[in-house]
């Protein structure tokens, strides 16, 4: 790979600049390469199209490019640099943290995502949420249902606190038919991932609905090195079948590729599961001579599966089922989503950015479920069907400019953002073996609008930035209740302003410290606000964060953060229930440490941890345990890199025992799973294998403490109910790039 570096030279009465831009081999533009004037110490970072503008240069300067994952390079300034473009090309290398200078990293915090992303590839859409230091899912309900998520003492359930989106294309569902916030991100091919971003907590402007826990951001890859195929098998008749192939040769200008994915398995479970998934994504990128860039994304995801259900601790304790039985086998449910997805990145000028993209997303949803077997009705049981039929229509614009207040750097970043979802038949029904239906218990169609604007400013003193950030949200909730007699529109908006604050101190060239500041929210399910008559519709959040990015060798990195987290209402929503329940305000404060160490070329350390206290502010000690916060996460693993042909790791998580319910009298009981996988590359073929609960561990992967009762039963059992964690599980696949 390399890096063609152009400068040409333009003349202004107080300063010089050097522009450019910075691109691969494949001549595609190439994001937060660093560019250094060792003489007039001024630097500039390449935009996402490349381009970077330097200042306060002149003939005779050393200019420094470098990336992560590329030797450096230097470039002297002379006066036939000015009107001719240089090509400097910069040898690839295998990844070095030694490489990585935090002062000239943009995010550093953030950039770790992309040393995982190096070391450890993700492999399957399980893993791309892992990614995230600090962040722990949880699958129940036979692969097809998005994951659960906790983050930061929170149990997110599928995503009611934490922002999720790919390429500017927002995952959460707001009012979705299942709990609000629903995020189901097995649309995305993982070898499809280019890049994640993330930030914990609510201290950014650009970031709204959901975004107190945090966000995250998946980028796709605009190109492919190579084509590839490859097939999968595994235990539990687990099929995976993969194609990424580029649909136009390498260009400067364009290129366009297809991916596809099909996946099935039965699963450990005595009923099999019969889950398949097909995933099909085609993209398409534009560059113009200005480095403007268009790119269009089109892709579709079908999903359905059978499951087991959430299982009673008792009926496993007398022997009446196994850990992979269940009590109703009737579960399962189907998915599908369609998305069309528009990007514009235009350089409207030296120091100006325009980003937007428009997107569109078709969305359709059945699950049945069964938690409480036969507590409401004895005779038929508690099966339940959520249902709906989505619309999803939106835009975000951006637009940053830097320019100087004398010597002071202000980079400006204004944008505005609108999201508007169609619901059609959103549906709670009770229901019989998936087919008949007892009782309608929710049926009705609904609007959702939500418009946004921020604006924030980073005001760069040198070794200071000052990041003032403020933003506004208004929403318009819309339902009708097809249950009801006559035909009524309900409606209510509301509006919000969220001031951020936050502060960066590069105090060495390897240490940061960090102080975040900010207001955020969650939106409730728009029939829960109707129903209230607009009270509590976007409750508050306010939290605070003191953290430090710290190098204290070439090879270890350490980031850490202390961290508080305030709720001023916090609502549950039992989606499968219909009902809301109210917590009151709610209190959170911990500590996340992570560590990077590289023990030599090939071989990687990593470790992250997060403790936490989290309780209800509003009930007596003792009884104010929010039911199934963790309280202590710890992850990590060692990874070989390109080693002779050969990659890999050992990886590891733990979650600690945490409350189930309000007093502390039930408990989900802690796990600690480790995974494995070994590849080799030979010339064009790659043979892998991976083996998922290395030890064997017996594990729960998701538990609640939940009221039920079983046919023979006369009395209802509050315990615990929980899915099952995958047992030993191992799988071979083998890849040709072409």
């Amino acid at each position: 790979m390399t890096f063609i570096f152009v400068i040409t030279y333009t003349d202004f009465s107080f300063s010089q600049q050097y522009k450019g831009v910075v691109v691969n081999q494949n001549k595609q533009p190439l994001e937060a390469a660093y560019i250094y004037n060792l003489n007039s110490k001024s630097h500039a970072h390449s935009l996402e199209n490349g381009v970077f503008v330097l200042n306060q240069s002149s003939v005779g300067d050393s200019i420094k490019i470098g990336l992560l994952g590329f030797k450096n390079r230097f470039l002297v300034l002379s006066a036939s640099n000015f009107n001719t473009e240089q090509t400097i090309v910069l040898e690839e290398k295998s990844f070095q943290l030694s490489e990585l200078i935090i002062s000239e990293t943009l995010n550093p915090v953030s950039t770790i995502s992309r040393l995982d992303l190096e070391t450890t590839p993700v492999n399957s859409s399980q893993e791309i949420l892992r990614k995230v230091p600090g962040l722990i899912i949880g699958q129940h309900a036979g692969g097809g249902k998005a994951e659960q998520i906790f983050l930061r003492g929170f149990d997110i359930d599928h995503g009611t606190d934490v922002a999720l989106s790919v390429d500017g294309m927002p995952v959460n569902m707001v009012s979705h038919a299942h709990g609000q916030g629903y995020s189901d991100l097995h649309f995305i091919i993982p070898e499809t991932i280019n890049k994640i971003d993330f930030g914990k907590g609510s201290y950014y402007a650009n970031r709204g609905d959901f975004a107190t826990a945090g966000y995250v951001d998946f980028s796709t890859k605009d190109y492919l090195k190579e084509n590839e195929i490859g097939v999968s098998l595994g235990q539990f008749n687990t099929l995976r079948t993969l194609g990424l192939f580029n649909l136009l040769e390498h260009d400067a200008d364009k290129s366009a590729y297809l991916a596809a994915e099909y996946l099935a398995t039965d699963g450990p479970y005595e009923s099999p599961q019969n889950f398949n998934r097909l995933n099909l994504f085609g993209k398409y990128s534009s560059y113009s001579p200005n480095n403007d860039k268009v790119s269009i994304t089109l892709s579709h995801f079908t999903s359905r599966w059978d499951a087991s259900g959430q299982i009673p601790q008792r009926e496993v304790d007398n022997g009446n089922i196994s850990r992979f039985g269940a009590i109703d086998d009737t579960e399962g449910g189907n998915t599908q989503r369609s998305n069309l997805n528009v990007a514009f990145n235009k350089h409207v000028s030296d120091n100006t950015m325009l980003k937007t993209n428009a997107f569109y997303s078709h969305y359709g949803f059945e699950l049945y479920s069964n938690f409480t077997f036969f507590l409401e009705d004895p005779v038929n049981g508690d099966q339940i069907k959520q249902q709906e039929d989505r619309h999803i229509f939106g835009l975000n614009t951006t637009l940053t400019n830097e320019v100087f207040l004398g010597d002071v750097e202000l980079k400006m970043t204004s944008g505005m953002s609108l999201r508007h979802d169609i619901v059609n038949d959103i549906e709670l029904s009770h229901t019989l073996n998936r087919k008949t239906t007892l009782e309608s218990i929710q049926l009705g169609d609904l609007n959702q609008t939500n418009f946004g604007a921020f604006s924030s400013a980073q005001l760069d003193f040198g070794k200071l930035t000052i990041a003032p950030e403020l933003r506004i949200d208004y929403f318009k909730f819309m339902y009708n209740d097809k249950l009801e007699e006559n035909y009524k529109t309900q409606a209510e908006t509301k509006t919000l302003l969220s001031p951020k604050l936050n502060f960066y101190y590069t105090a060495l060239s390897n240490l940061q410290v960090y102080v975040k500041s900010g207001l955020g929210f969650h939106s409730n399910d728009t029939r829960v606000v109707v129903s209230r008559m607009g009270k509590d519709i976007l409750p508050r959040s306010y939290g605070a964060d003191l953290g430090s990015v710290w190098k204290p060798t070439p090879k270890l990195i350490v980031n850490s953060a202390l961290w508080y987290l305030f709720l001023e209402q916090e609502f549950v929503y039992v989606g499968d229930a219909g009902i809301v329940e109210p917590s009151g305000k709610t209190e959170r404060y911990g500590a996340d440490f992570g560590l990077r160490y590289q023990l030599t070329d090939y071989l990687f350390f990593d470790t992250d941890a997060t403790i936490t206290n989290a309780r209800s502010l509003e009930s007596p000690k003792g009884e104010n345990y929010i039911p199934l916060a963790p309280d202590f996460t710890w992850t990590g693993g060692l990874s070989v890199n390109k080693w002779k042909g050969f990659s890999g790791g050992l990886r590891f998580r733990y979650v600690d025992d945490r409350p189930a319910n309000e007093d502390n009298s039930i408990v989900a009981k802690g796990y600690f799973v480790s995974d494995f996988n070994v590849n080799y590359n030979y010339k064009k073929v790659t043979l892998s294998v991976a083996i998922e609960n290395l030890l064997d561990a017996e594990w729960n992967e998701t538990q609640f403490a939940t009221e039920s009762r079983l046919f023979n039963e006369t009395a209802p059992v509050e315990e615990i109910h929980f899915t099952p964690g995958t047992p030993f599980f191992m799988k071979a696949t083998v890849s040709y790039r072409f």
